[in-house]
């Protein structure tokens, strides 16, 4: 049999969950052709890899990526393809691109500025078919898409608090049905932003209706917003309830303990597991790192918001609607924004804020940190973006990745990184999750390689639809991690975030060499999947 491919002498750890095994891998096209012993001759044309001492898996999945603006304007995405991640699947919370018509893109890309960074204006984002096309051929890894709240919301209704009945719930449920229909893995849901934040529990029913004649699940970031109008006061009821009532699939976001539930992984867990025991279908994703990372527009409550980017920054820029605004963020139950940092923010004349502190910048300047804040998002035309500080108790912060780990040990949980790839001090977790949990983490506190590989390959393919990926096999797509098992580990850290991990030398997606001796090629042979 003639090869493009062959990759010698390595463990092959295959995403099922079974023990390592040594093995040659022969690759023709974008497929795995044979696993076993490759003998020398008839394979001298093919590309060799030398993989003694190393290990290959899947090509990781990450479930949870807003890289959706930073795909299209850098589509090597060396940060999560030097991890090893060969799918990322996007337009998670709901906040994405697609599908909108050019005046929305316009005005959504502006509003979504803080967490996804300048979007290209000039392309076609009206449908996930378009959407798509966006992205085949023209990344390095393979992109998935969640047809997402926050535009189906828009299309059917604006940027306004309205309920969604009669024919706007027609058009919405008509535009997430075509949206699964064109390749959508899902629908996606985060209820501490907008417009997705004026539903109800009514409303996500409704739409998940529509997500059934598919089979797809919901992946929920939960409500902490408008919580009045949510079944059982939002979070965890709310999300139980909609898959009770619909029968659908249900997948929790970024569901961990942190450092206030810090070892309480038994009492967060206790709801799922009951209404686990009562059959509905639940999966959770998780990422290795004590706190996580948005933008200041979750914050303010949801009358801020209506009419979108032009009526936010005259409230913003006007003295006693501003302080109104500030006044009224204690109508939600968002973390307050001290103890936050800027990752994010576009314009020369903030950017060397980047980094900082909200409570320093705001003794700088001499005002309160919400007046700062709301200061900065006018003078950057809300194109900043912060992430959470992290705790100064070190035991806290093992605590909690001690969690996680025990949450990744549960055959229903895999990894999403909530990467945010922009600005010039990003969370870590856009150039380390993977490889943390796989190498610091695991090896930190003994879990067994094959298990945690399963978790971050097989686990997500599955769930979300993805044919032929997320194991080794004959047959399947060639989406490969080759790594040293004792080495690779995350360099990536809170004070310099923007550092690739070491001990991942090749990665391939759909038989390319997307990363050879720890280097990115220039090879974009991702597809848009499934």
């Amino acid at each position: 049999m003639a090869f493009d491919v062959v990759i010698r002498g390595g463990t092959v750890v295959d995403g099922t969950g079974a023990p390592p095994k040594k093995a040659d891998i022969g690759i023709t096209g974008k497929r795995i052709a044979t696993i076993g012993d490759i003998p020398a001759t008839g394979s001298e044309t093919a590309k060799t890899i030398d993989a003694n001492g190393l290990h290959i898996s899947p090509g990781f999945i990450d479930v949870h990526s807003h890289a959706d603006a930073a795909l299209l304007t850098d589509g090597q995405h060396a940060s999560g393809i030097r991890q090893g991640v060969t799918t990322e699947i996007i337009s998670p919370d709901g906040l994405t691109l697609a599908p909108l018509s050019p005046e929305n893109y316009k005005m959504y890309s502006w509003y979504l500025s803080g967490i996804l960074g300048i979007a290209p204006q000039d392309i076609d984002m009206s449908s996930i078919e378009a959407a798509r096309k966006n992205y085949h051929h023209k990344t390095s890894c393979n992109v998935a898409i969640f047809a997402g709240h926050g535009p189906i919301r828009l299309e059917a209704a604006g940027m306004n608090d309205v309920p969604l009945t009669g024919d706007r719930l027609n058009a919405a449920q008509t535009l997430l049905r075509e949206s699964l229909e064109q390749g959508a893995v899902g629908f996606a849901t985060g209820l501490s932003y907008y417009p997705n934040s004026w539903s109800d529990t009514d409303e996500l029913c409704a739409l998940m209706e529509v997500a059934r004649e598919f089979d797809r699940p919901m992946s929920i970031h939960l409500r902490n917003h408008n919580k009045d109008r949510a079944f059982g006061d939002g979070g965890v009821p709310e999300a139980l309830e909609v898959a009770r009532r619909t029968g659908t699939k249900l997948h929790f976001e970024h569901f961990r303990t942190d450092a206030k539930s810090a070892g309480q992984v038994d009492q967060i867990m206790e709801p799922i597991d009951k209404a686990k025991s009562e059959g509905l279908d639940i999966t959770l994703e998780t990422y290795p790192y004590p706190v996580g990372s948005s933008f200041p527009q979750a914050f303010f409550p949801g009358y801020f918001h209506e009419g979108g980017p032009e009526e936010m920054l005259r409230t913003l820029n006007d003295e006693d609607k501003r302080a109104e605004l500030i006044r009224r963020m204690s109508e939600i139950s968002y973390t307050a924004p001290a103890g936050n940092v800027w990752t994010h923010i576009n314009s020369e004349k903030n950017k060397h804020l980047e980094g900082w502190l909200f409570d320093d910048v705001a003794t700088e300047w001499g005002v309160s940190v919400e007046e700062m804040m709301a200061r900065m998002m006018a003078e950057e035309a809300l194109a900043c973006g912060m992430r959470v500080a992290p705790p100064g108790n070190v035991t806290i912060w093992r605590q909690v990745e001690e969690d996680i780990m025990q949450l990744m040990a549960r055959p229903d949980y895999m990894v999403g990184s909530d990467s945010i790839p922009v600005g010039g001090m990003p969370h870590p977790r856009a150039y380390g999750c993977f490889v943390r949990m796989v190498g610091r983490l695991r090896r930190r506190y003994y879990y067994p390689l094959e298990q945690v590989v399963q978790r971050m390959t097989q686990n997500p393919a599955e769930r979300f639809g993805l044919t032929d990926r997320g194991v080794i096999a004959e047959g399947k797509f060639a989406d490969l991690v080759i790594f040293d098992e004792q080495k690779i580990t995350d360099r990536s850290s809170f004070e310099d975030p923007k550092v690739h991990p070491e001990g991942v030398p090749h990665v391939l997606v759909n038989g390319k060499l997307a990363v050879e001796n720890e280097a990115v090629t220039g090879e974009l042979a991702g597809q848009a999947i499934p």
